[in-house]
């Protein structure tokens, strides 16, 4: 604080956190979270409120740990980002504990859901597509097994994010049309299996869908785990697109055919499709293989990489072998029999010939004989060219499958395009496990806190996916645009550019004699237009509802020379 020609003077970093707390309060979201945690007069931060503090710390892409949350808020406007009356000095430790237990207790999932489902219709984001996915996330600390099976357990597991020395937890996600709004999350034992996990999800979705009266017939997306003979092709329930594990019989001879063999249909950005029926589990389906060309050279230049790696470690094998003594041929046979069976893309060409010396010390003598005193195996190595060929064939091509047989309405290229559209669950994990979000792993005290994180890291995705949307749209109902990084014009930025443009606004308060003043400063042009395309409660949010704070300039003069110092 500063006192200046008896004014007192606070600056505070508003920066991105105007939008964040916008895109919030627009949702709703502190008021459906205390709608059902309900609120204690003894607290004067309630769990909605506590909700949105952790967003915007998370949001703010600070690397700042949960706990530090306090530390975050002591250089923002925390009056004007969660409520009159909210001092960061509010936002404790014990504050933020109270409300991850009010949202474990109440159950994170269930909260999640019903928050998520009525800001999905409030909003009319629901469509007929949900992509399921899981990820693993990894925890800090001594977790012993708990009894409860309502709590997910917290134990090793395959770990998705290559730290098998730490426990984990899983996370399982539900997104749902073209804002990919996250509509379900769901915190599995670190041990979880996809192949069960997303059968258990679905019908969990399905069950809660029916108790809120939202009904709507999901096409389910998943990557090959969903595919199952056990459960999804003998329950057969709903419609769903998923991808066929290479590991069926069936699968492996479709994608091994030669192009000779398949008659293709060129689609976009260099994709072809060719369609076949299948009977694989007793379901009649659609199977589409597809070849990627993107795909092919990067699979391509894998296995370069790797044949080359392969023939060094060979041809260094070859070397030593050819240096051994054998004692007689069939041993020397044998060992050059068994290096050829283990050689799959190369050739060991090689064959068995006797080492001769004299014997005898000195000059050899007029009509002295060589003796054989050993086998040696002279090998060189080529590459099995027809195996390479036959691997090649294969790379580049996947296989889809669905359970719609409606081939007008469900055509081959809205079946790739759907599956392609999986990524977007996918660049949320991204999104999750970012080191600037706010954890790349985690450590509290108890299984059910961190339940409860992973429902607050959700509604983060929630919010930032929904609000890209929203600002995606407007763009193009205004025919507007923004600058992208090189400064090109474009009408889907992400969020993550639109807040490192907000970066450097800021908020001075100004106390006197002559009453309270509050002034944004640092609203470019830009930025103020921005602020705009999110709407009125973000205008109100940076002050621009009133033309007296619009600009810098617009200040008096006490406080311009304030800020000249």
């Amino acid at each position: 604080m500063l006192e200046v020609a008896g004014e007192d003077i606070q600056t505070a970093n508003l920066d991105h956190y105007g939008l964040v707390a916008a895109i919030c309060k627009d949702l709703k979201i502190v008021e459906k979270i205390d709608a059902r945690l309900g609120t204690d007069c003894r607290r004067k931060v309630s769990p909605g409120t506590a909700a949105l503090a952790m967003v915007v710390n998370g949001l703010g892409f600070t690397n700042r740990r949960l706990y530090l949350t306090h530390q975050f808020f002591e250089t923002k406007p925390t009056e004007h980002l969660l409520g009159e009356g909210i001092k960061a000095k509010d936002i404790t430790d014990d504050t933020l504990g109270h409300a991850l237990d009010n949202i474990a207790e109440y159950g994170s999932t269930q909260l999640f859901a019903e928050v998520a489902f009525e800001i999905a219709v409030d909003q009319d984001l629901l469509s007929n597509i949900n992509h399921i996915d899981t990820t693993s996330l990894s925890v800090n600390g001594s977790y012993q097994v708990n009894d409860d099976p309502k709590i997910m357990e917290i134990v090793r597991g395959h770990s998705k994010d290559h730290r098998p020395d730490l426990k984990q937890a899983v996370l399982s996600l539900v997104v749902n049309g073209p804002s990919a709004i996250p509509l379900w999350m769901e915190p599995l034992d670190g041990n979880s299996s996809d192949k069960t996990s997303f059968h258990k999800t679905i019908k969990n979705v399905r069950e809660f869908q029916k108790q809120i009266d939202v009904e709507t017939p999901c096409k389910w997306i998943a990557d090959s785990a969903l595919y199952a003979k056990d459960k999804l092709l003998k329950t057969n329930h709903y419609t769903w697109l998923t991808r066929v594990p290479e590991t069926i019989r069936e699968a492996k001879q479709l994608v091994k055919k030669s192009d000779e063999e398949i008659e293709w249909k060129d689609q976009e950005n260099d994709y072809k499709t060719s369609e076949f029926t299948s009977f694989y589990g007793g379901i009649e389906q659609r199977w589409l293989l597809v070849f990627s060309q993107q795909a092919y050279i990067r699979e391509k230049r894998t296995l370069t990489k790797k044949l080359n790696k392969e023939k060094e470690k060979l041809e260094k094998q070859i070397w030593h072998l050819n240096k051994e003594m054998f004692q007689c041929e069939n041993d020397a046979q044998k060992i050059l029999s068994q290096f050829k069976k283990k050689q799959l893309l190369h050739y060991v060409e090689g064959k068995i010939v006797p080492v001769e010396k004299y014997t005898k010390r000195g000059k050899p003598k007029r009509g002295q004989k060589k003796e054989i005193i050993g086998y040696k195996i002279e090998a060189h190595l080529k590459q099995n060219k027809e195996a390479i060929e036959k691997l090649l064939n294969r790379k580049g091509r996947f296989i889809l499958a669905t359970n719609d047989m409606d081939k007008t309405n469900y055509t081959d290229e809205l079946i790739l395009k759907e599956y392609k559209e999986q990524q977007s669950v996918e660049r949320g994990f991204r999104f999750l496990k970012d080191p600037w979000f706010m954890v790349d792993s985690v450590f509290l005290k108890t299984p059910r806190r961190i339940e409860a994180l992973m429902m607050i890291m959700t509604l983060c995705l929630l919010v930032y996916n929904v609000g890209q949307y929203k600002l995606r749209c407007k763009l193009q109902e205004e025919k507007e645009s923004l600058p992208n990084q090189l400064g090109k014009q474009v009408k889907n930025p992400t969020l993550r550019w639109i807040f490192q443009i907000m970066e450097g606004v800021g908020v001075i308060h100004t106390n006197s004699c002559q009453g309270t003043r509050e002034i944004v400063t640092n609203l470019t042009k830009l930025r103020r237009k921005i602020i705009t395309l999110f709407g009125s409660t973000s205008m109100g949010m940076y002050g621009l509802a009133h033309e007296e704070h619009i600009c810098v300039q617009e200040v008096s003069r006490p406080l311009s020379q304030t800020l000249s110092l």
